[in-house]
């Protein structure tokens, strides 16, 4: 099947690309009066043919995929065809639909599996699974040839979660692995090196990401979102996102929680506190006492509910990874490893150490001076400030609005030049290259955010300019972190719709050229394209009729000597997809 799949993917791609049918549109209207003076027919007609945002946003969702891999619109067929025979010779139980976009030219790969090839991988992968009670109950490892002790093994909508089949499906993408002496244009691969991370890092794969499902994205919405004053669907949120996205959630809202007892403890406190300066040192020394003791219970009490969640989640007794495997970004000379006798990437040591001294520490200290003298500069601009009369109360507040933006913005900045500086180290293993870039941003960040405060604090002593800067650090944070959480995806998301919008006009253009006649505006409802091309991957769905496939081979025209429109086995039994033409 492999080889004929192969055979097939190469007729239909060459097919596709050879010829793009135009699209159809509705007539032009006439255009008169001053602007049609000004700028002519063809620029007013052109709104007419940018497609509107809501008819981008129509959607279906993604069937029978769990998994989406998708290719620059610059990949060639023989590296499409390589990986897609790779796949299926190496991952037989996997199940690839390979589908082209109309509008953006890329292609993708549609990947799904069966449910009995499914409880294989979750054999390989050593899935823990609920056991019936009559067998002992809790949690265990999978195995095949026991399966019959394991709760809802007879449906197969039931037994896995998305999240695990997409789990089963990553781990066989990322352990296909090459032979020796296999190489992809300017790729060599070493032998046993993993293949899929490889590509991601050359960016012959441009994205490898799993697909949601709406109807449960729509049950969380509903009883997690929209829910007010109601505990968190921890469970639903396991079985969905996973165990770490779950624990995150469980940690914020047990913290969120614990934080009422100093908020009502502090606000009685300051109630009866009176006036006079003994009184409020008493009672900030009381306050002290009252942190020591709830942050200690706090810690206490979550180790015994993560325990907990851990357990019942089947991760509490998980074993680590005995050998990890090295980062695909990862660059040195080729040797045969002492130690296994194996052929691998080599990087001397001293290299990266010399880098370390003569680049990475200079910068970080040049970075940390260039932010105290910014400090320095907006406590100069806010005592001249003061130092002008008349000037309104808020004008108090611009150099702290500029010393919160400079925080912001040097932060960024930094974190963009740790993770260059990393890379530039060309760590081995992942657990290192993360723990070196964690002490790069959060040493930064940690001078950045409290240096002011320490400065004023310690140094001037002055509290009054102490709260107002602690208070305007804090409201522009939490203001940024909002703007950036909502309004630029949002943002982003417009963005890419109207450059769709403005590719169907040119293709619009284009046909109408080629044809000499009248132009001819983009489809509408089911043939108008994905949204942004591929940038609403994060809901799973796409428009309909534009990823290739849905038509029986009997009504597909042929492009020369290639055939193109074919569907499952309506084409000798090939499980890729090809988009009918016209």
């Amino acid at each position: 099947m492999a080889e004929a799949a192969s055979g097939a993917g190469g007729t239909s791609l060459e097919g596709e690309r050879g010829k793009r049918p135009p699209p159809e549109g509705e007539p032009a209207a006439p255009a008169s009066g001053v602007l049609d003076k000004l700028f002519g027919k063809r620029l007013l007609q052109a709104g007419r043919y940018l497609v509107s945002h809501k008819a981008w946003m129509k959607t279906v969702p993604t069937e029978n995929c769990d998994v989406l891999m998708t290719f620059p619109d610059t990949t060639d067929d023989h590296t499409l065809l390589w990986l897609l025979n790779h796949i299926r010779v190496g991952i037989p139980e996997l199940i690839v639909q390979v589908r082209h976009h109309r509008h953006t030219r890329a292609y993708a790969f549609f990947v799904t599996a069966t449910y009995e090839s499914l409880l294989r991988g979750a054999d390989e992968l050593g899935l823990r699974k609920a056991v019936k009670a009559e067998f002992g109950g809790g949690t265990r490892g999978f195995s095949c040839e026991e399966d019959f002790i394991y709760e809802n093994v007879e449906s197969e909508l039931r037994f896995f979660t998305s999240q695990e089949r997409q789990s089963i499906i990553r781990f066989w993408l990322q352990n296909l692995r090459a032979k020796q002496g296999e190489a992809l244009h300017n790729v060599r691969f070493l032998e046993d090196q993993p293949i899929i991370p490889e590509l991601a890092a050359r960016g012959i794969i441009q994205q490898v990401f799993p697909v949601h499902e709406q109807r449960i994205l729509n049950r969380l919405m509903k009883s997690w979102v929209q829910a007010v004053c109601e505990n968190q669907p921890l469970d639903d949120i396991c079985d969905y996102f996973g165990v770490k996205i779950a624990m995150y959630f469980a940690w914020l809202g047990f913290y969120t929680s614990a934080m009422v007892y100093p908020a009502v403890f502090g606000s009685v406190l300051y109630t009866f506190t009176e006036t006079d300066q003994t009184s409020r040192d008493v009672s900030c020394v009381v306050f002290a006492l009252f942190n020591v003791i709830w942050s200690t219970l706090f810690l206490e009490e979550w180790k015994r509910r993560g325990a907990e969640l851990a357990y019942k989640w089947g991760t509490l007794d998980s074993p680590g990874e005995a050998v990890e495997e090295p980062r695909p970004q990862f660059r040195g000379v080729r040797r045969i490893s002492p130690i296994t006798r194996a052929e691998e990437f080599y990087y001397p040591p001293w290299k990266r150490l010399l880098f370390q001294l003569l680049v990475s520490l200079p910068l970080c200290l040049a970075c940390l001076l260039c932010v105290f003298l910014l400090m320095l500069g907006c406590f100069q601009l806010q005592e001249l400030v003061l130092s002008v009369k008349g000037l309104p109360r808020l004008a108090r507040f611009l150099p702290k609005v500029m010393l919160a933006l400079i925080v912001s913005v040097s932060a960024e900045g930094y974190k963009k030049l740790a993770i260059w500086l990393n890379d530039m180290e060309n760590y081995r293993l992942e657990s290192a290259y993360e723990k070196h870039l964690i002490i790069k941003v959060v040493l930064f960040q940690f001078v950045n955010s409290y240096l002011s405060l320490f400065y004023i604090g310690f140094y001037l002593k002055d509290m009054e300019r102490l709260k107002e800067l602690l208070l305007v650090l804090s409201l522009s944070q939490s203001l940024e972190r909002q703007l950036r959480a909502v309004l630029v995806p949002l943002a982003a998301l417009r963005f890419r719709l109207l450059l769709l919008s403005l590719r169907g006009l040119l293709l619009a253009a284009r046909a109408k050229v080629r044809a000499g006649g009248e132009p001819v505006g983009p489809r509408r409802g089911g043939q108008c394209g994905c949204a942004g091309g591929l940038a609403r991957r994060a809901e799973g769905a796409c428009a309909e009729g534009i990823w290739g496939g849905g038509r029986p081979a009997s009504r597909c025209r042929r492009l020369g000597t290639h055939a193109a429109g074919c569907t499952g086995r309506a084409c000798g039994g090939v499980e890729t997809r090809w988009a009918c033409p016209g």
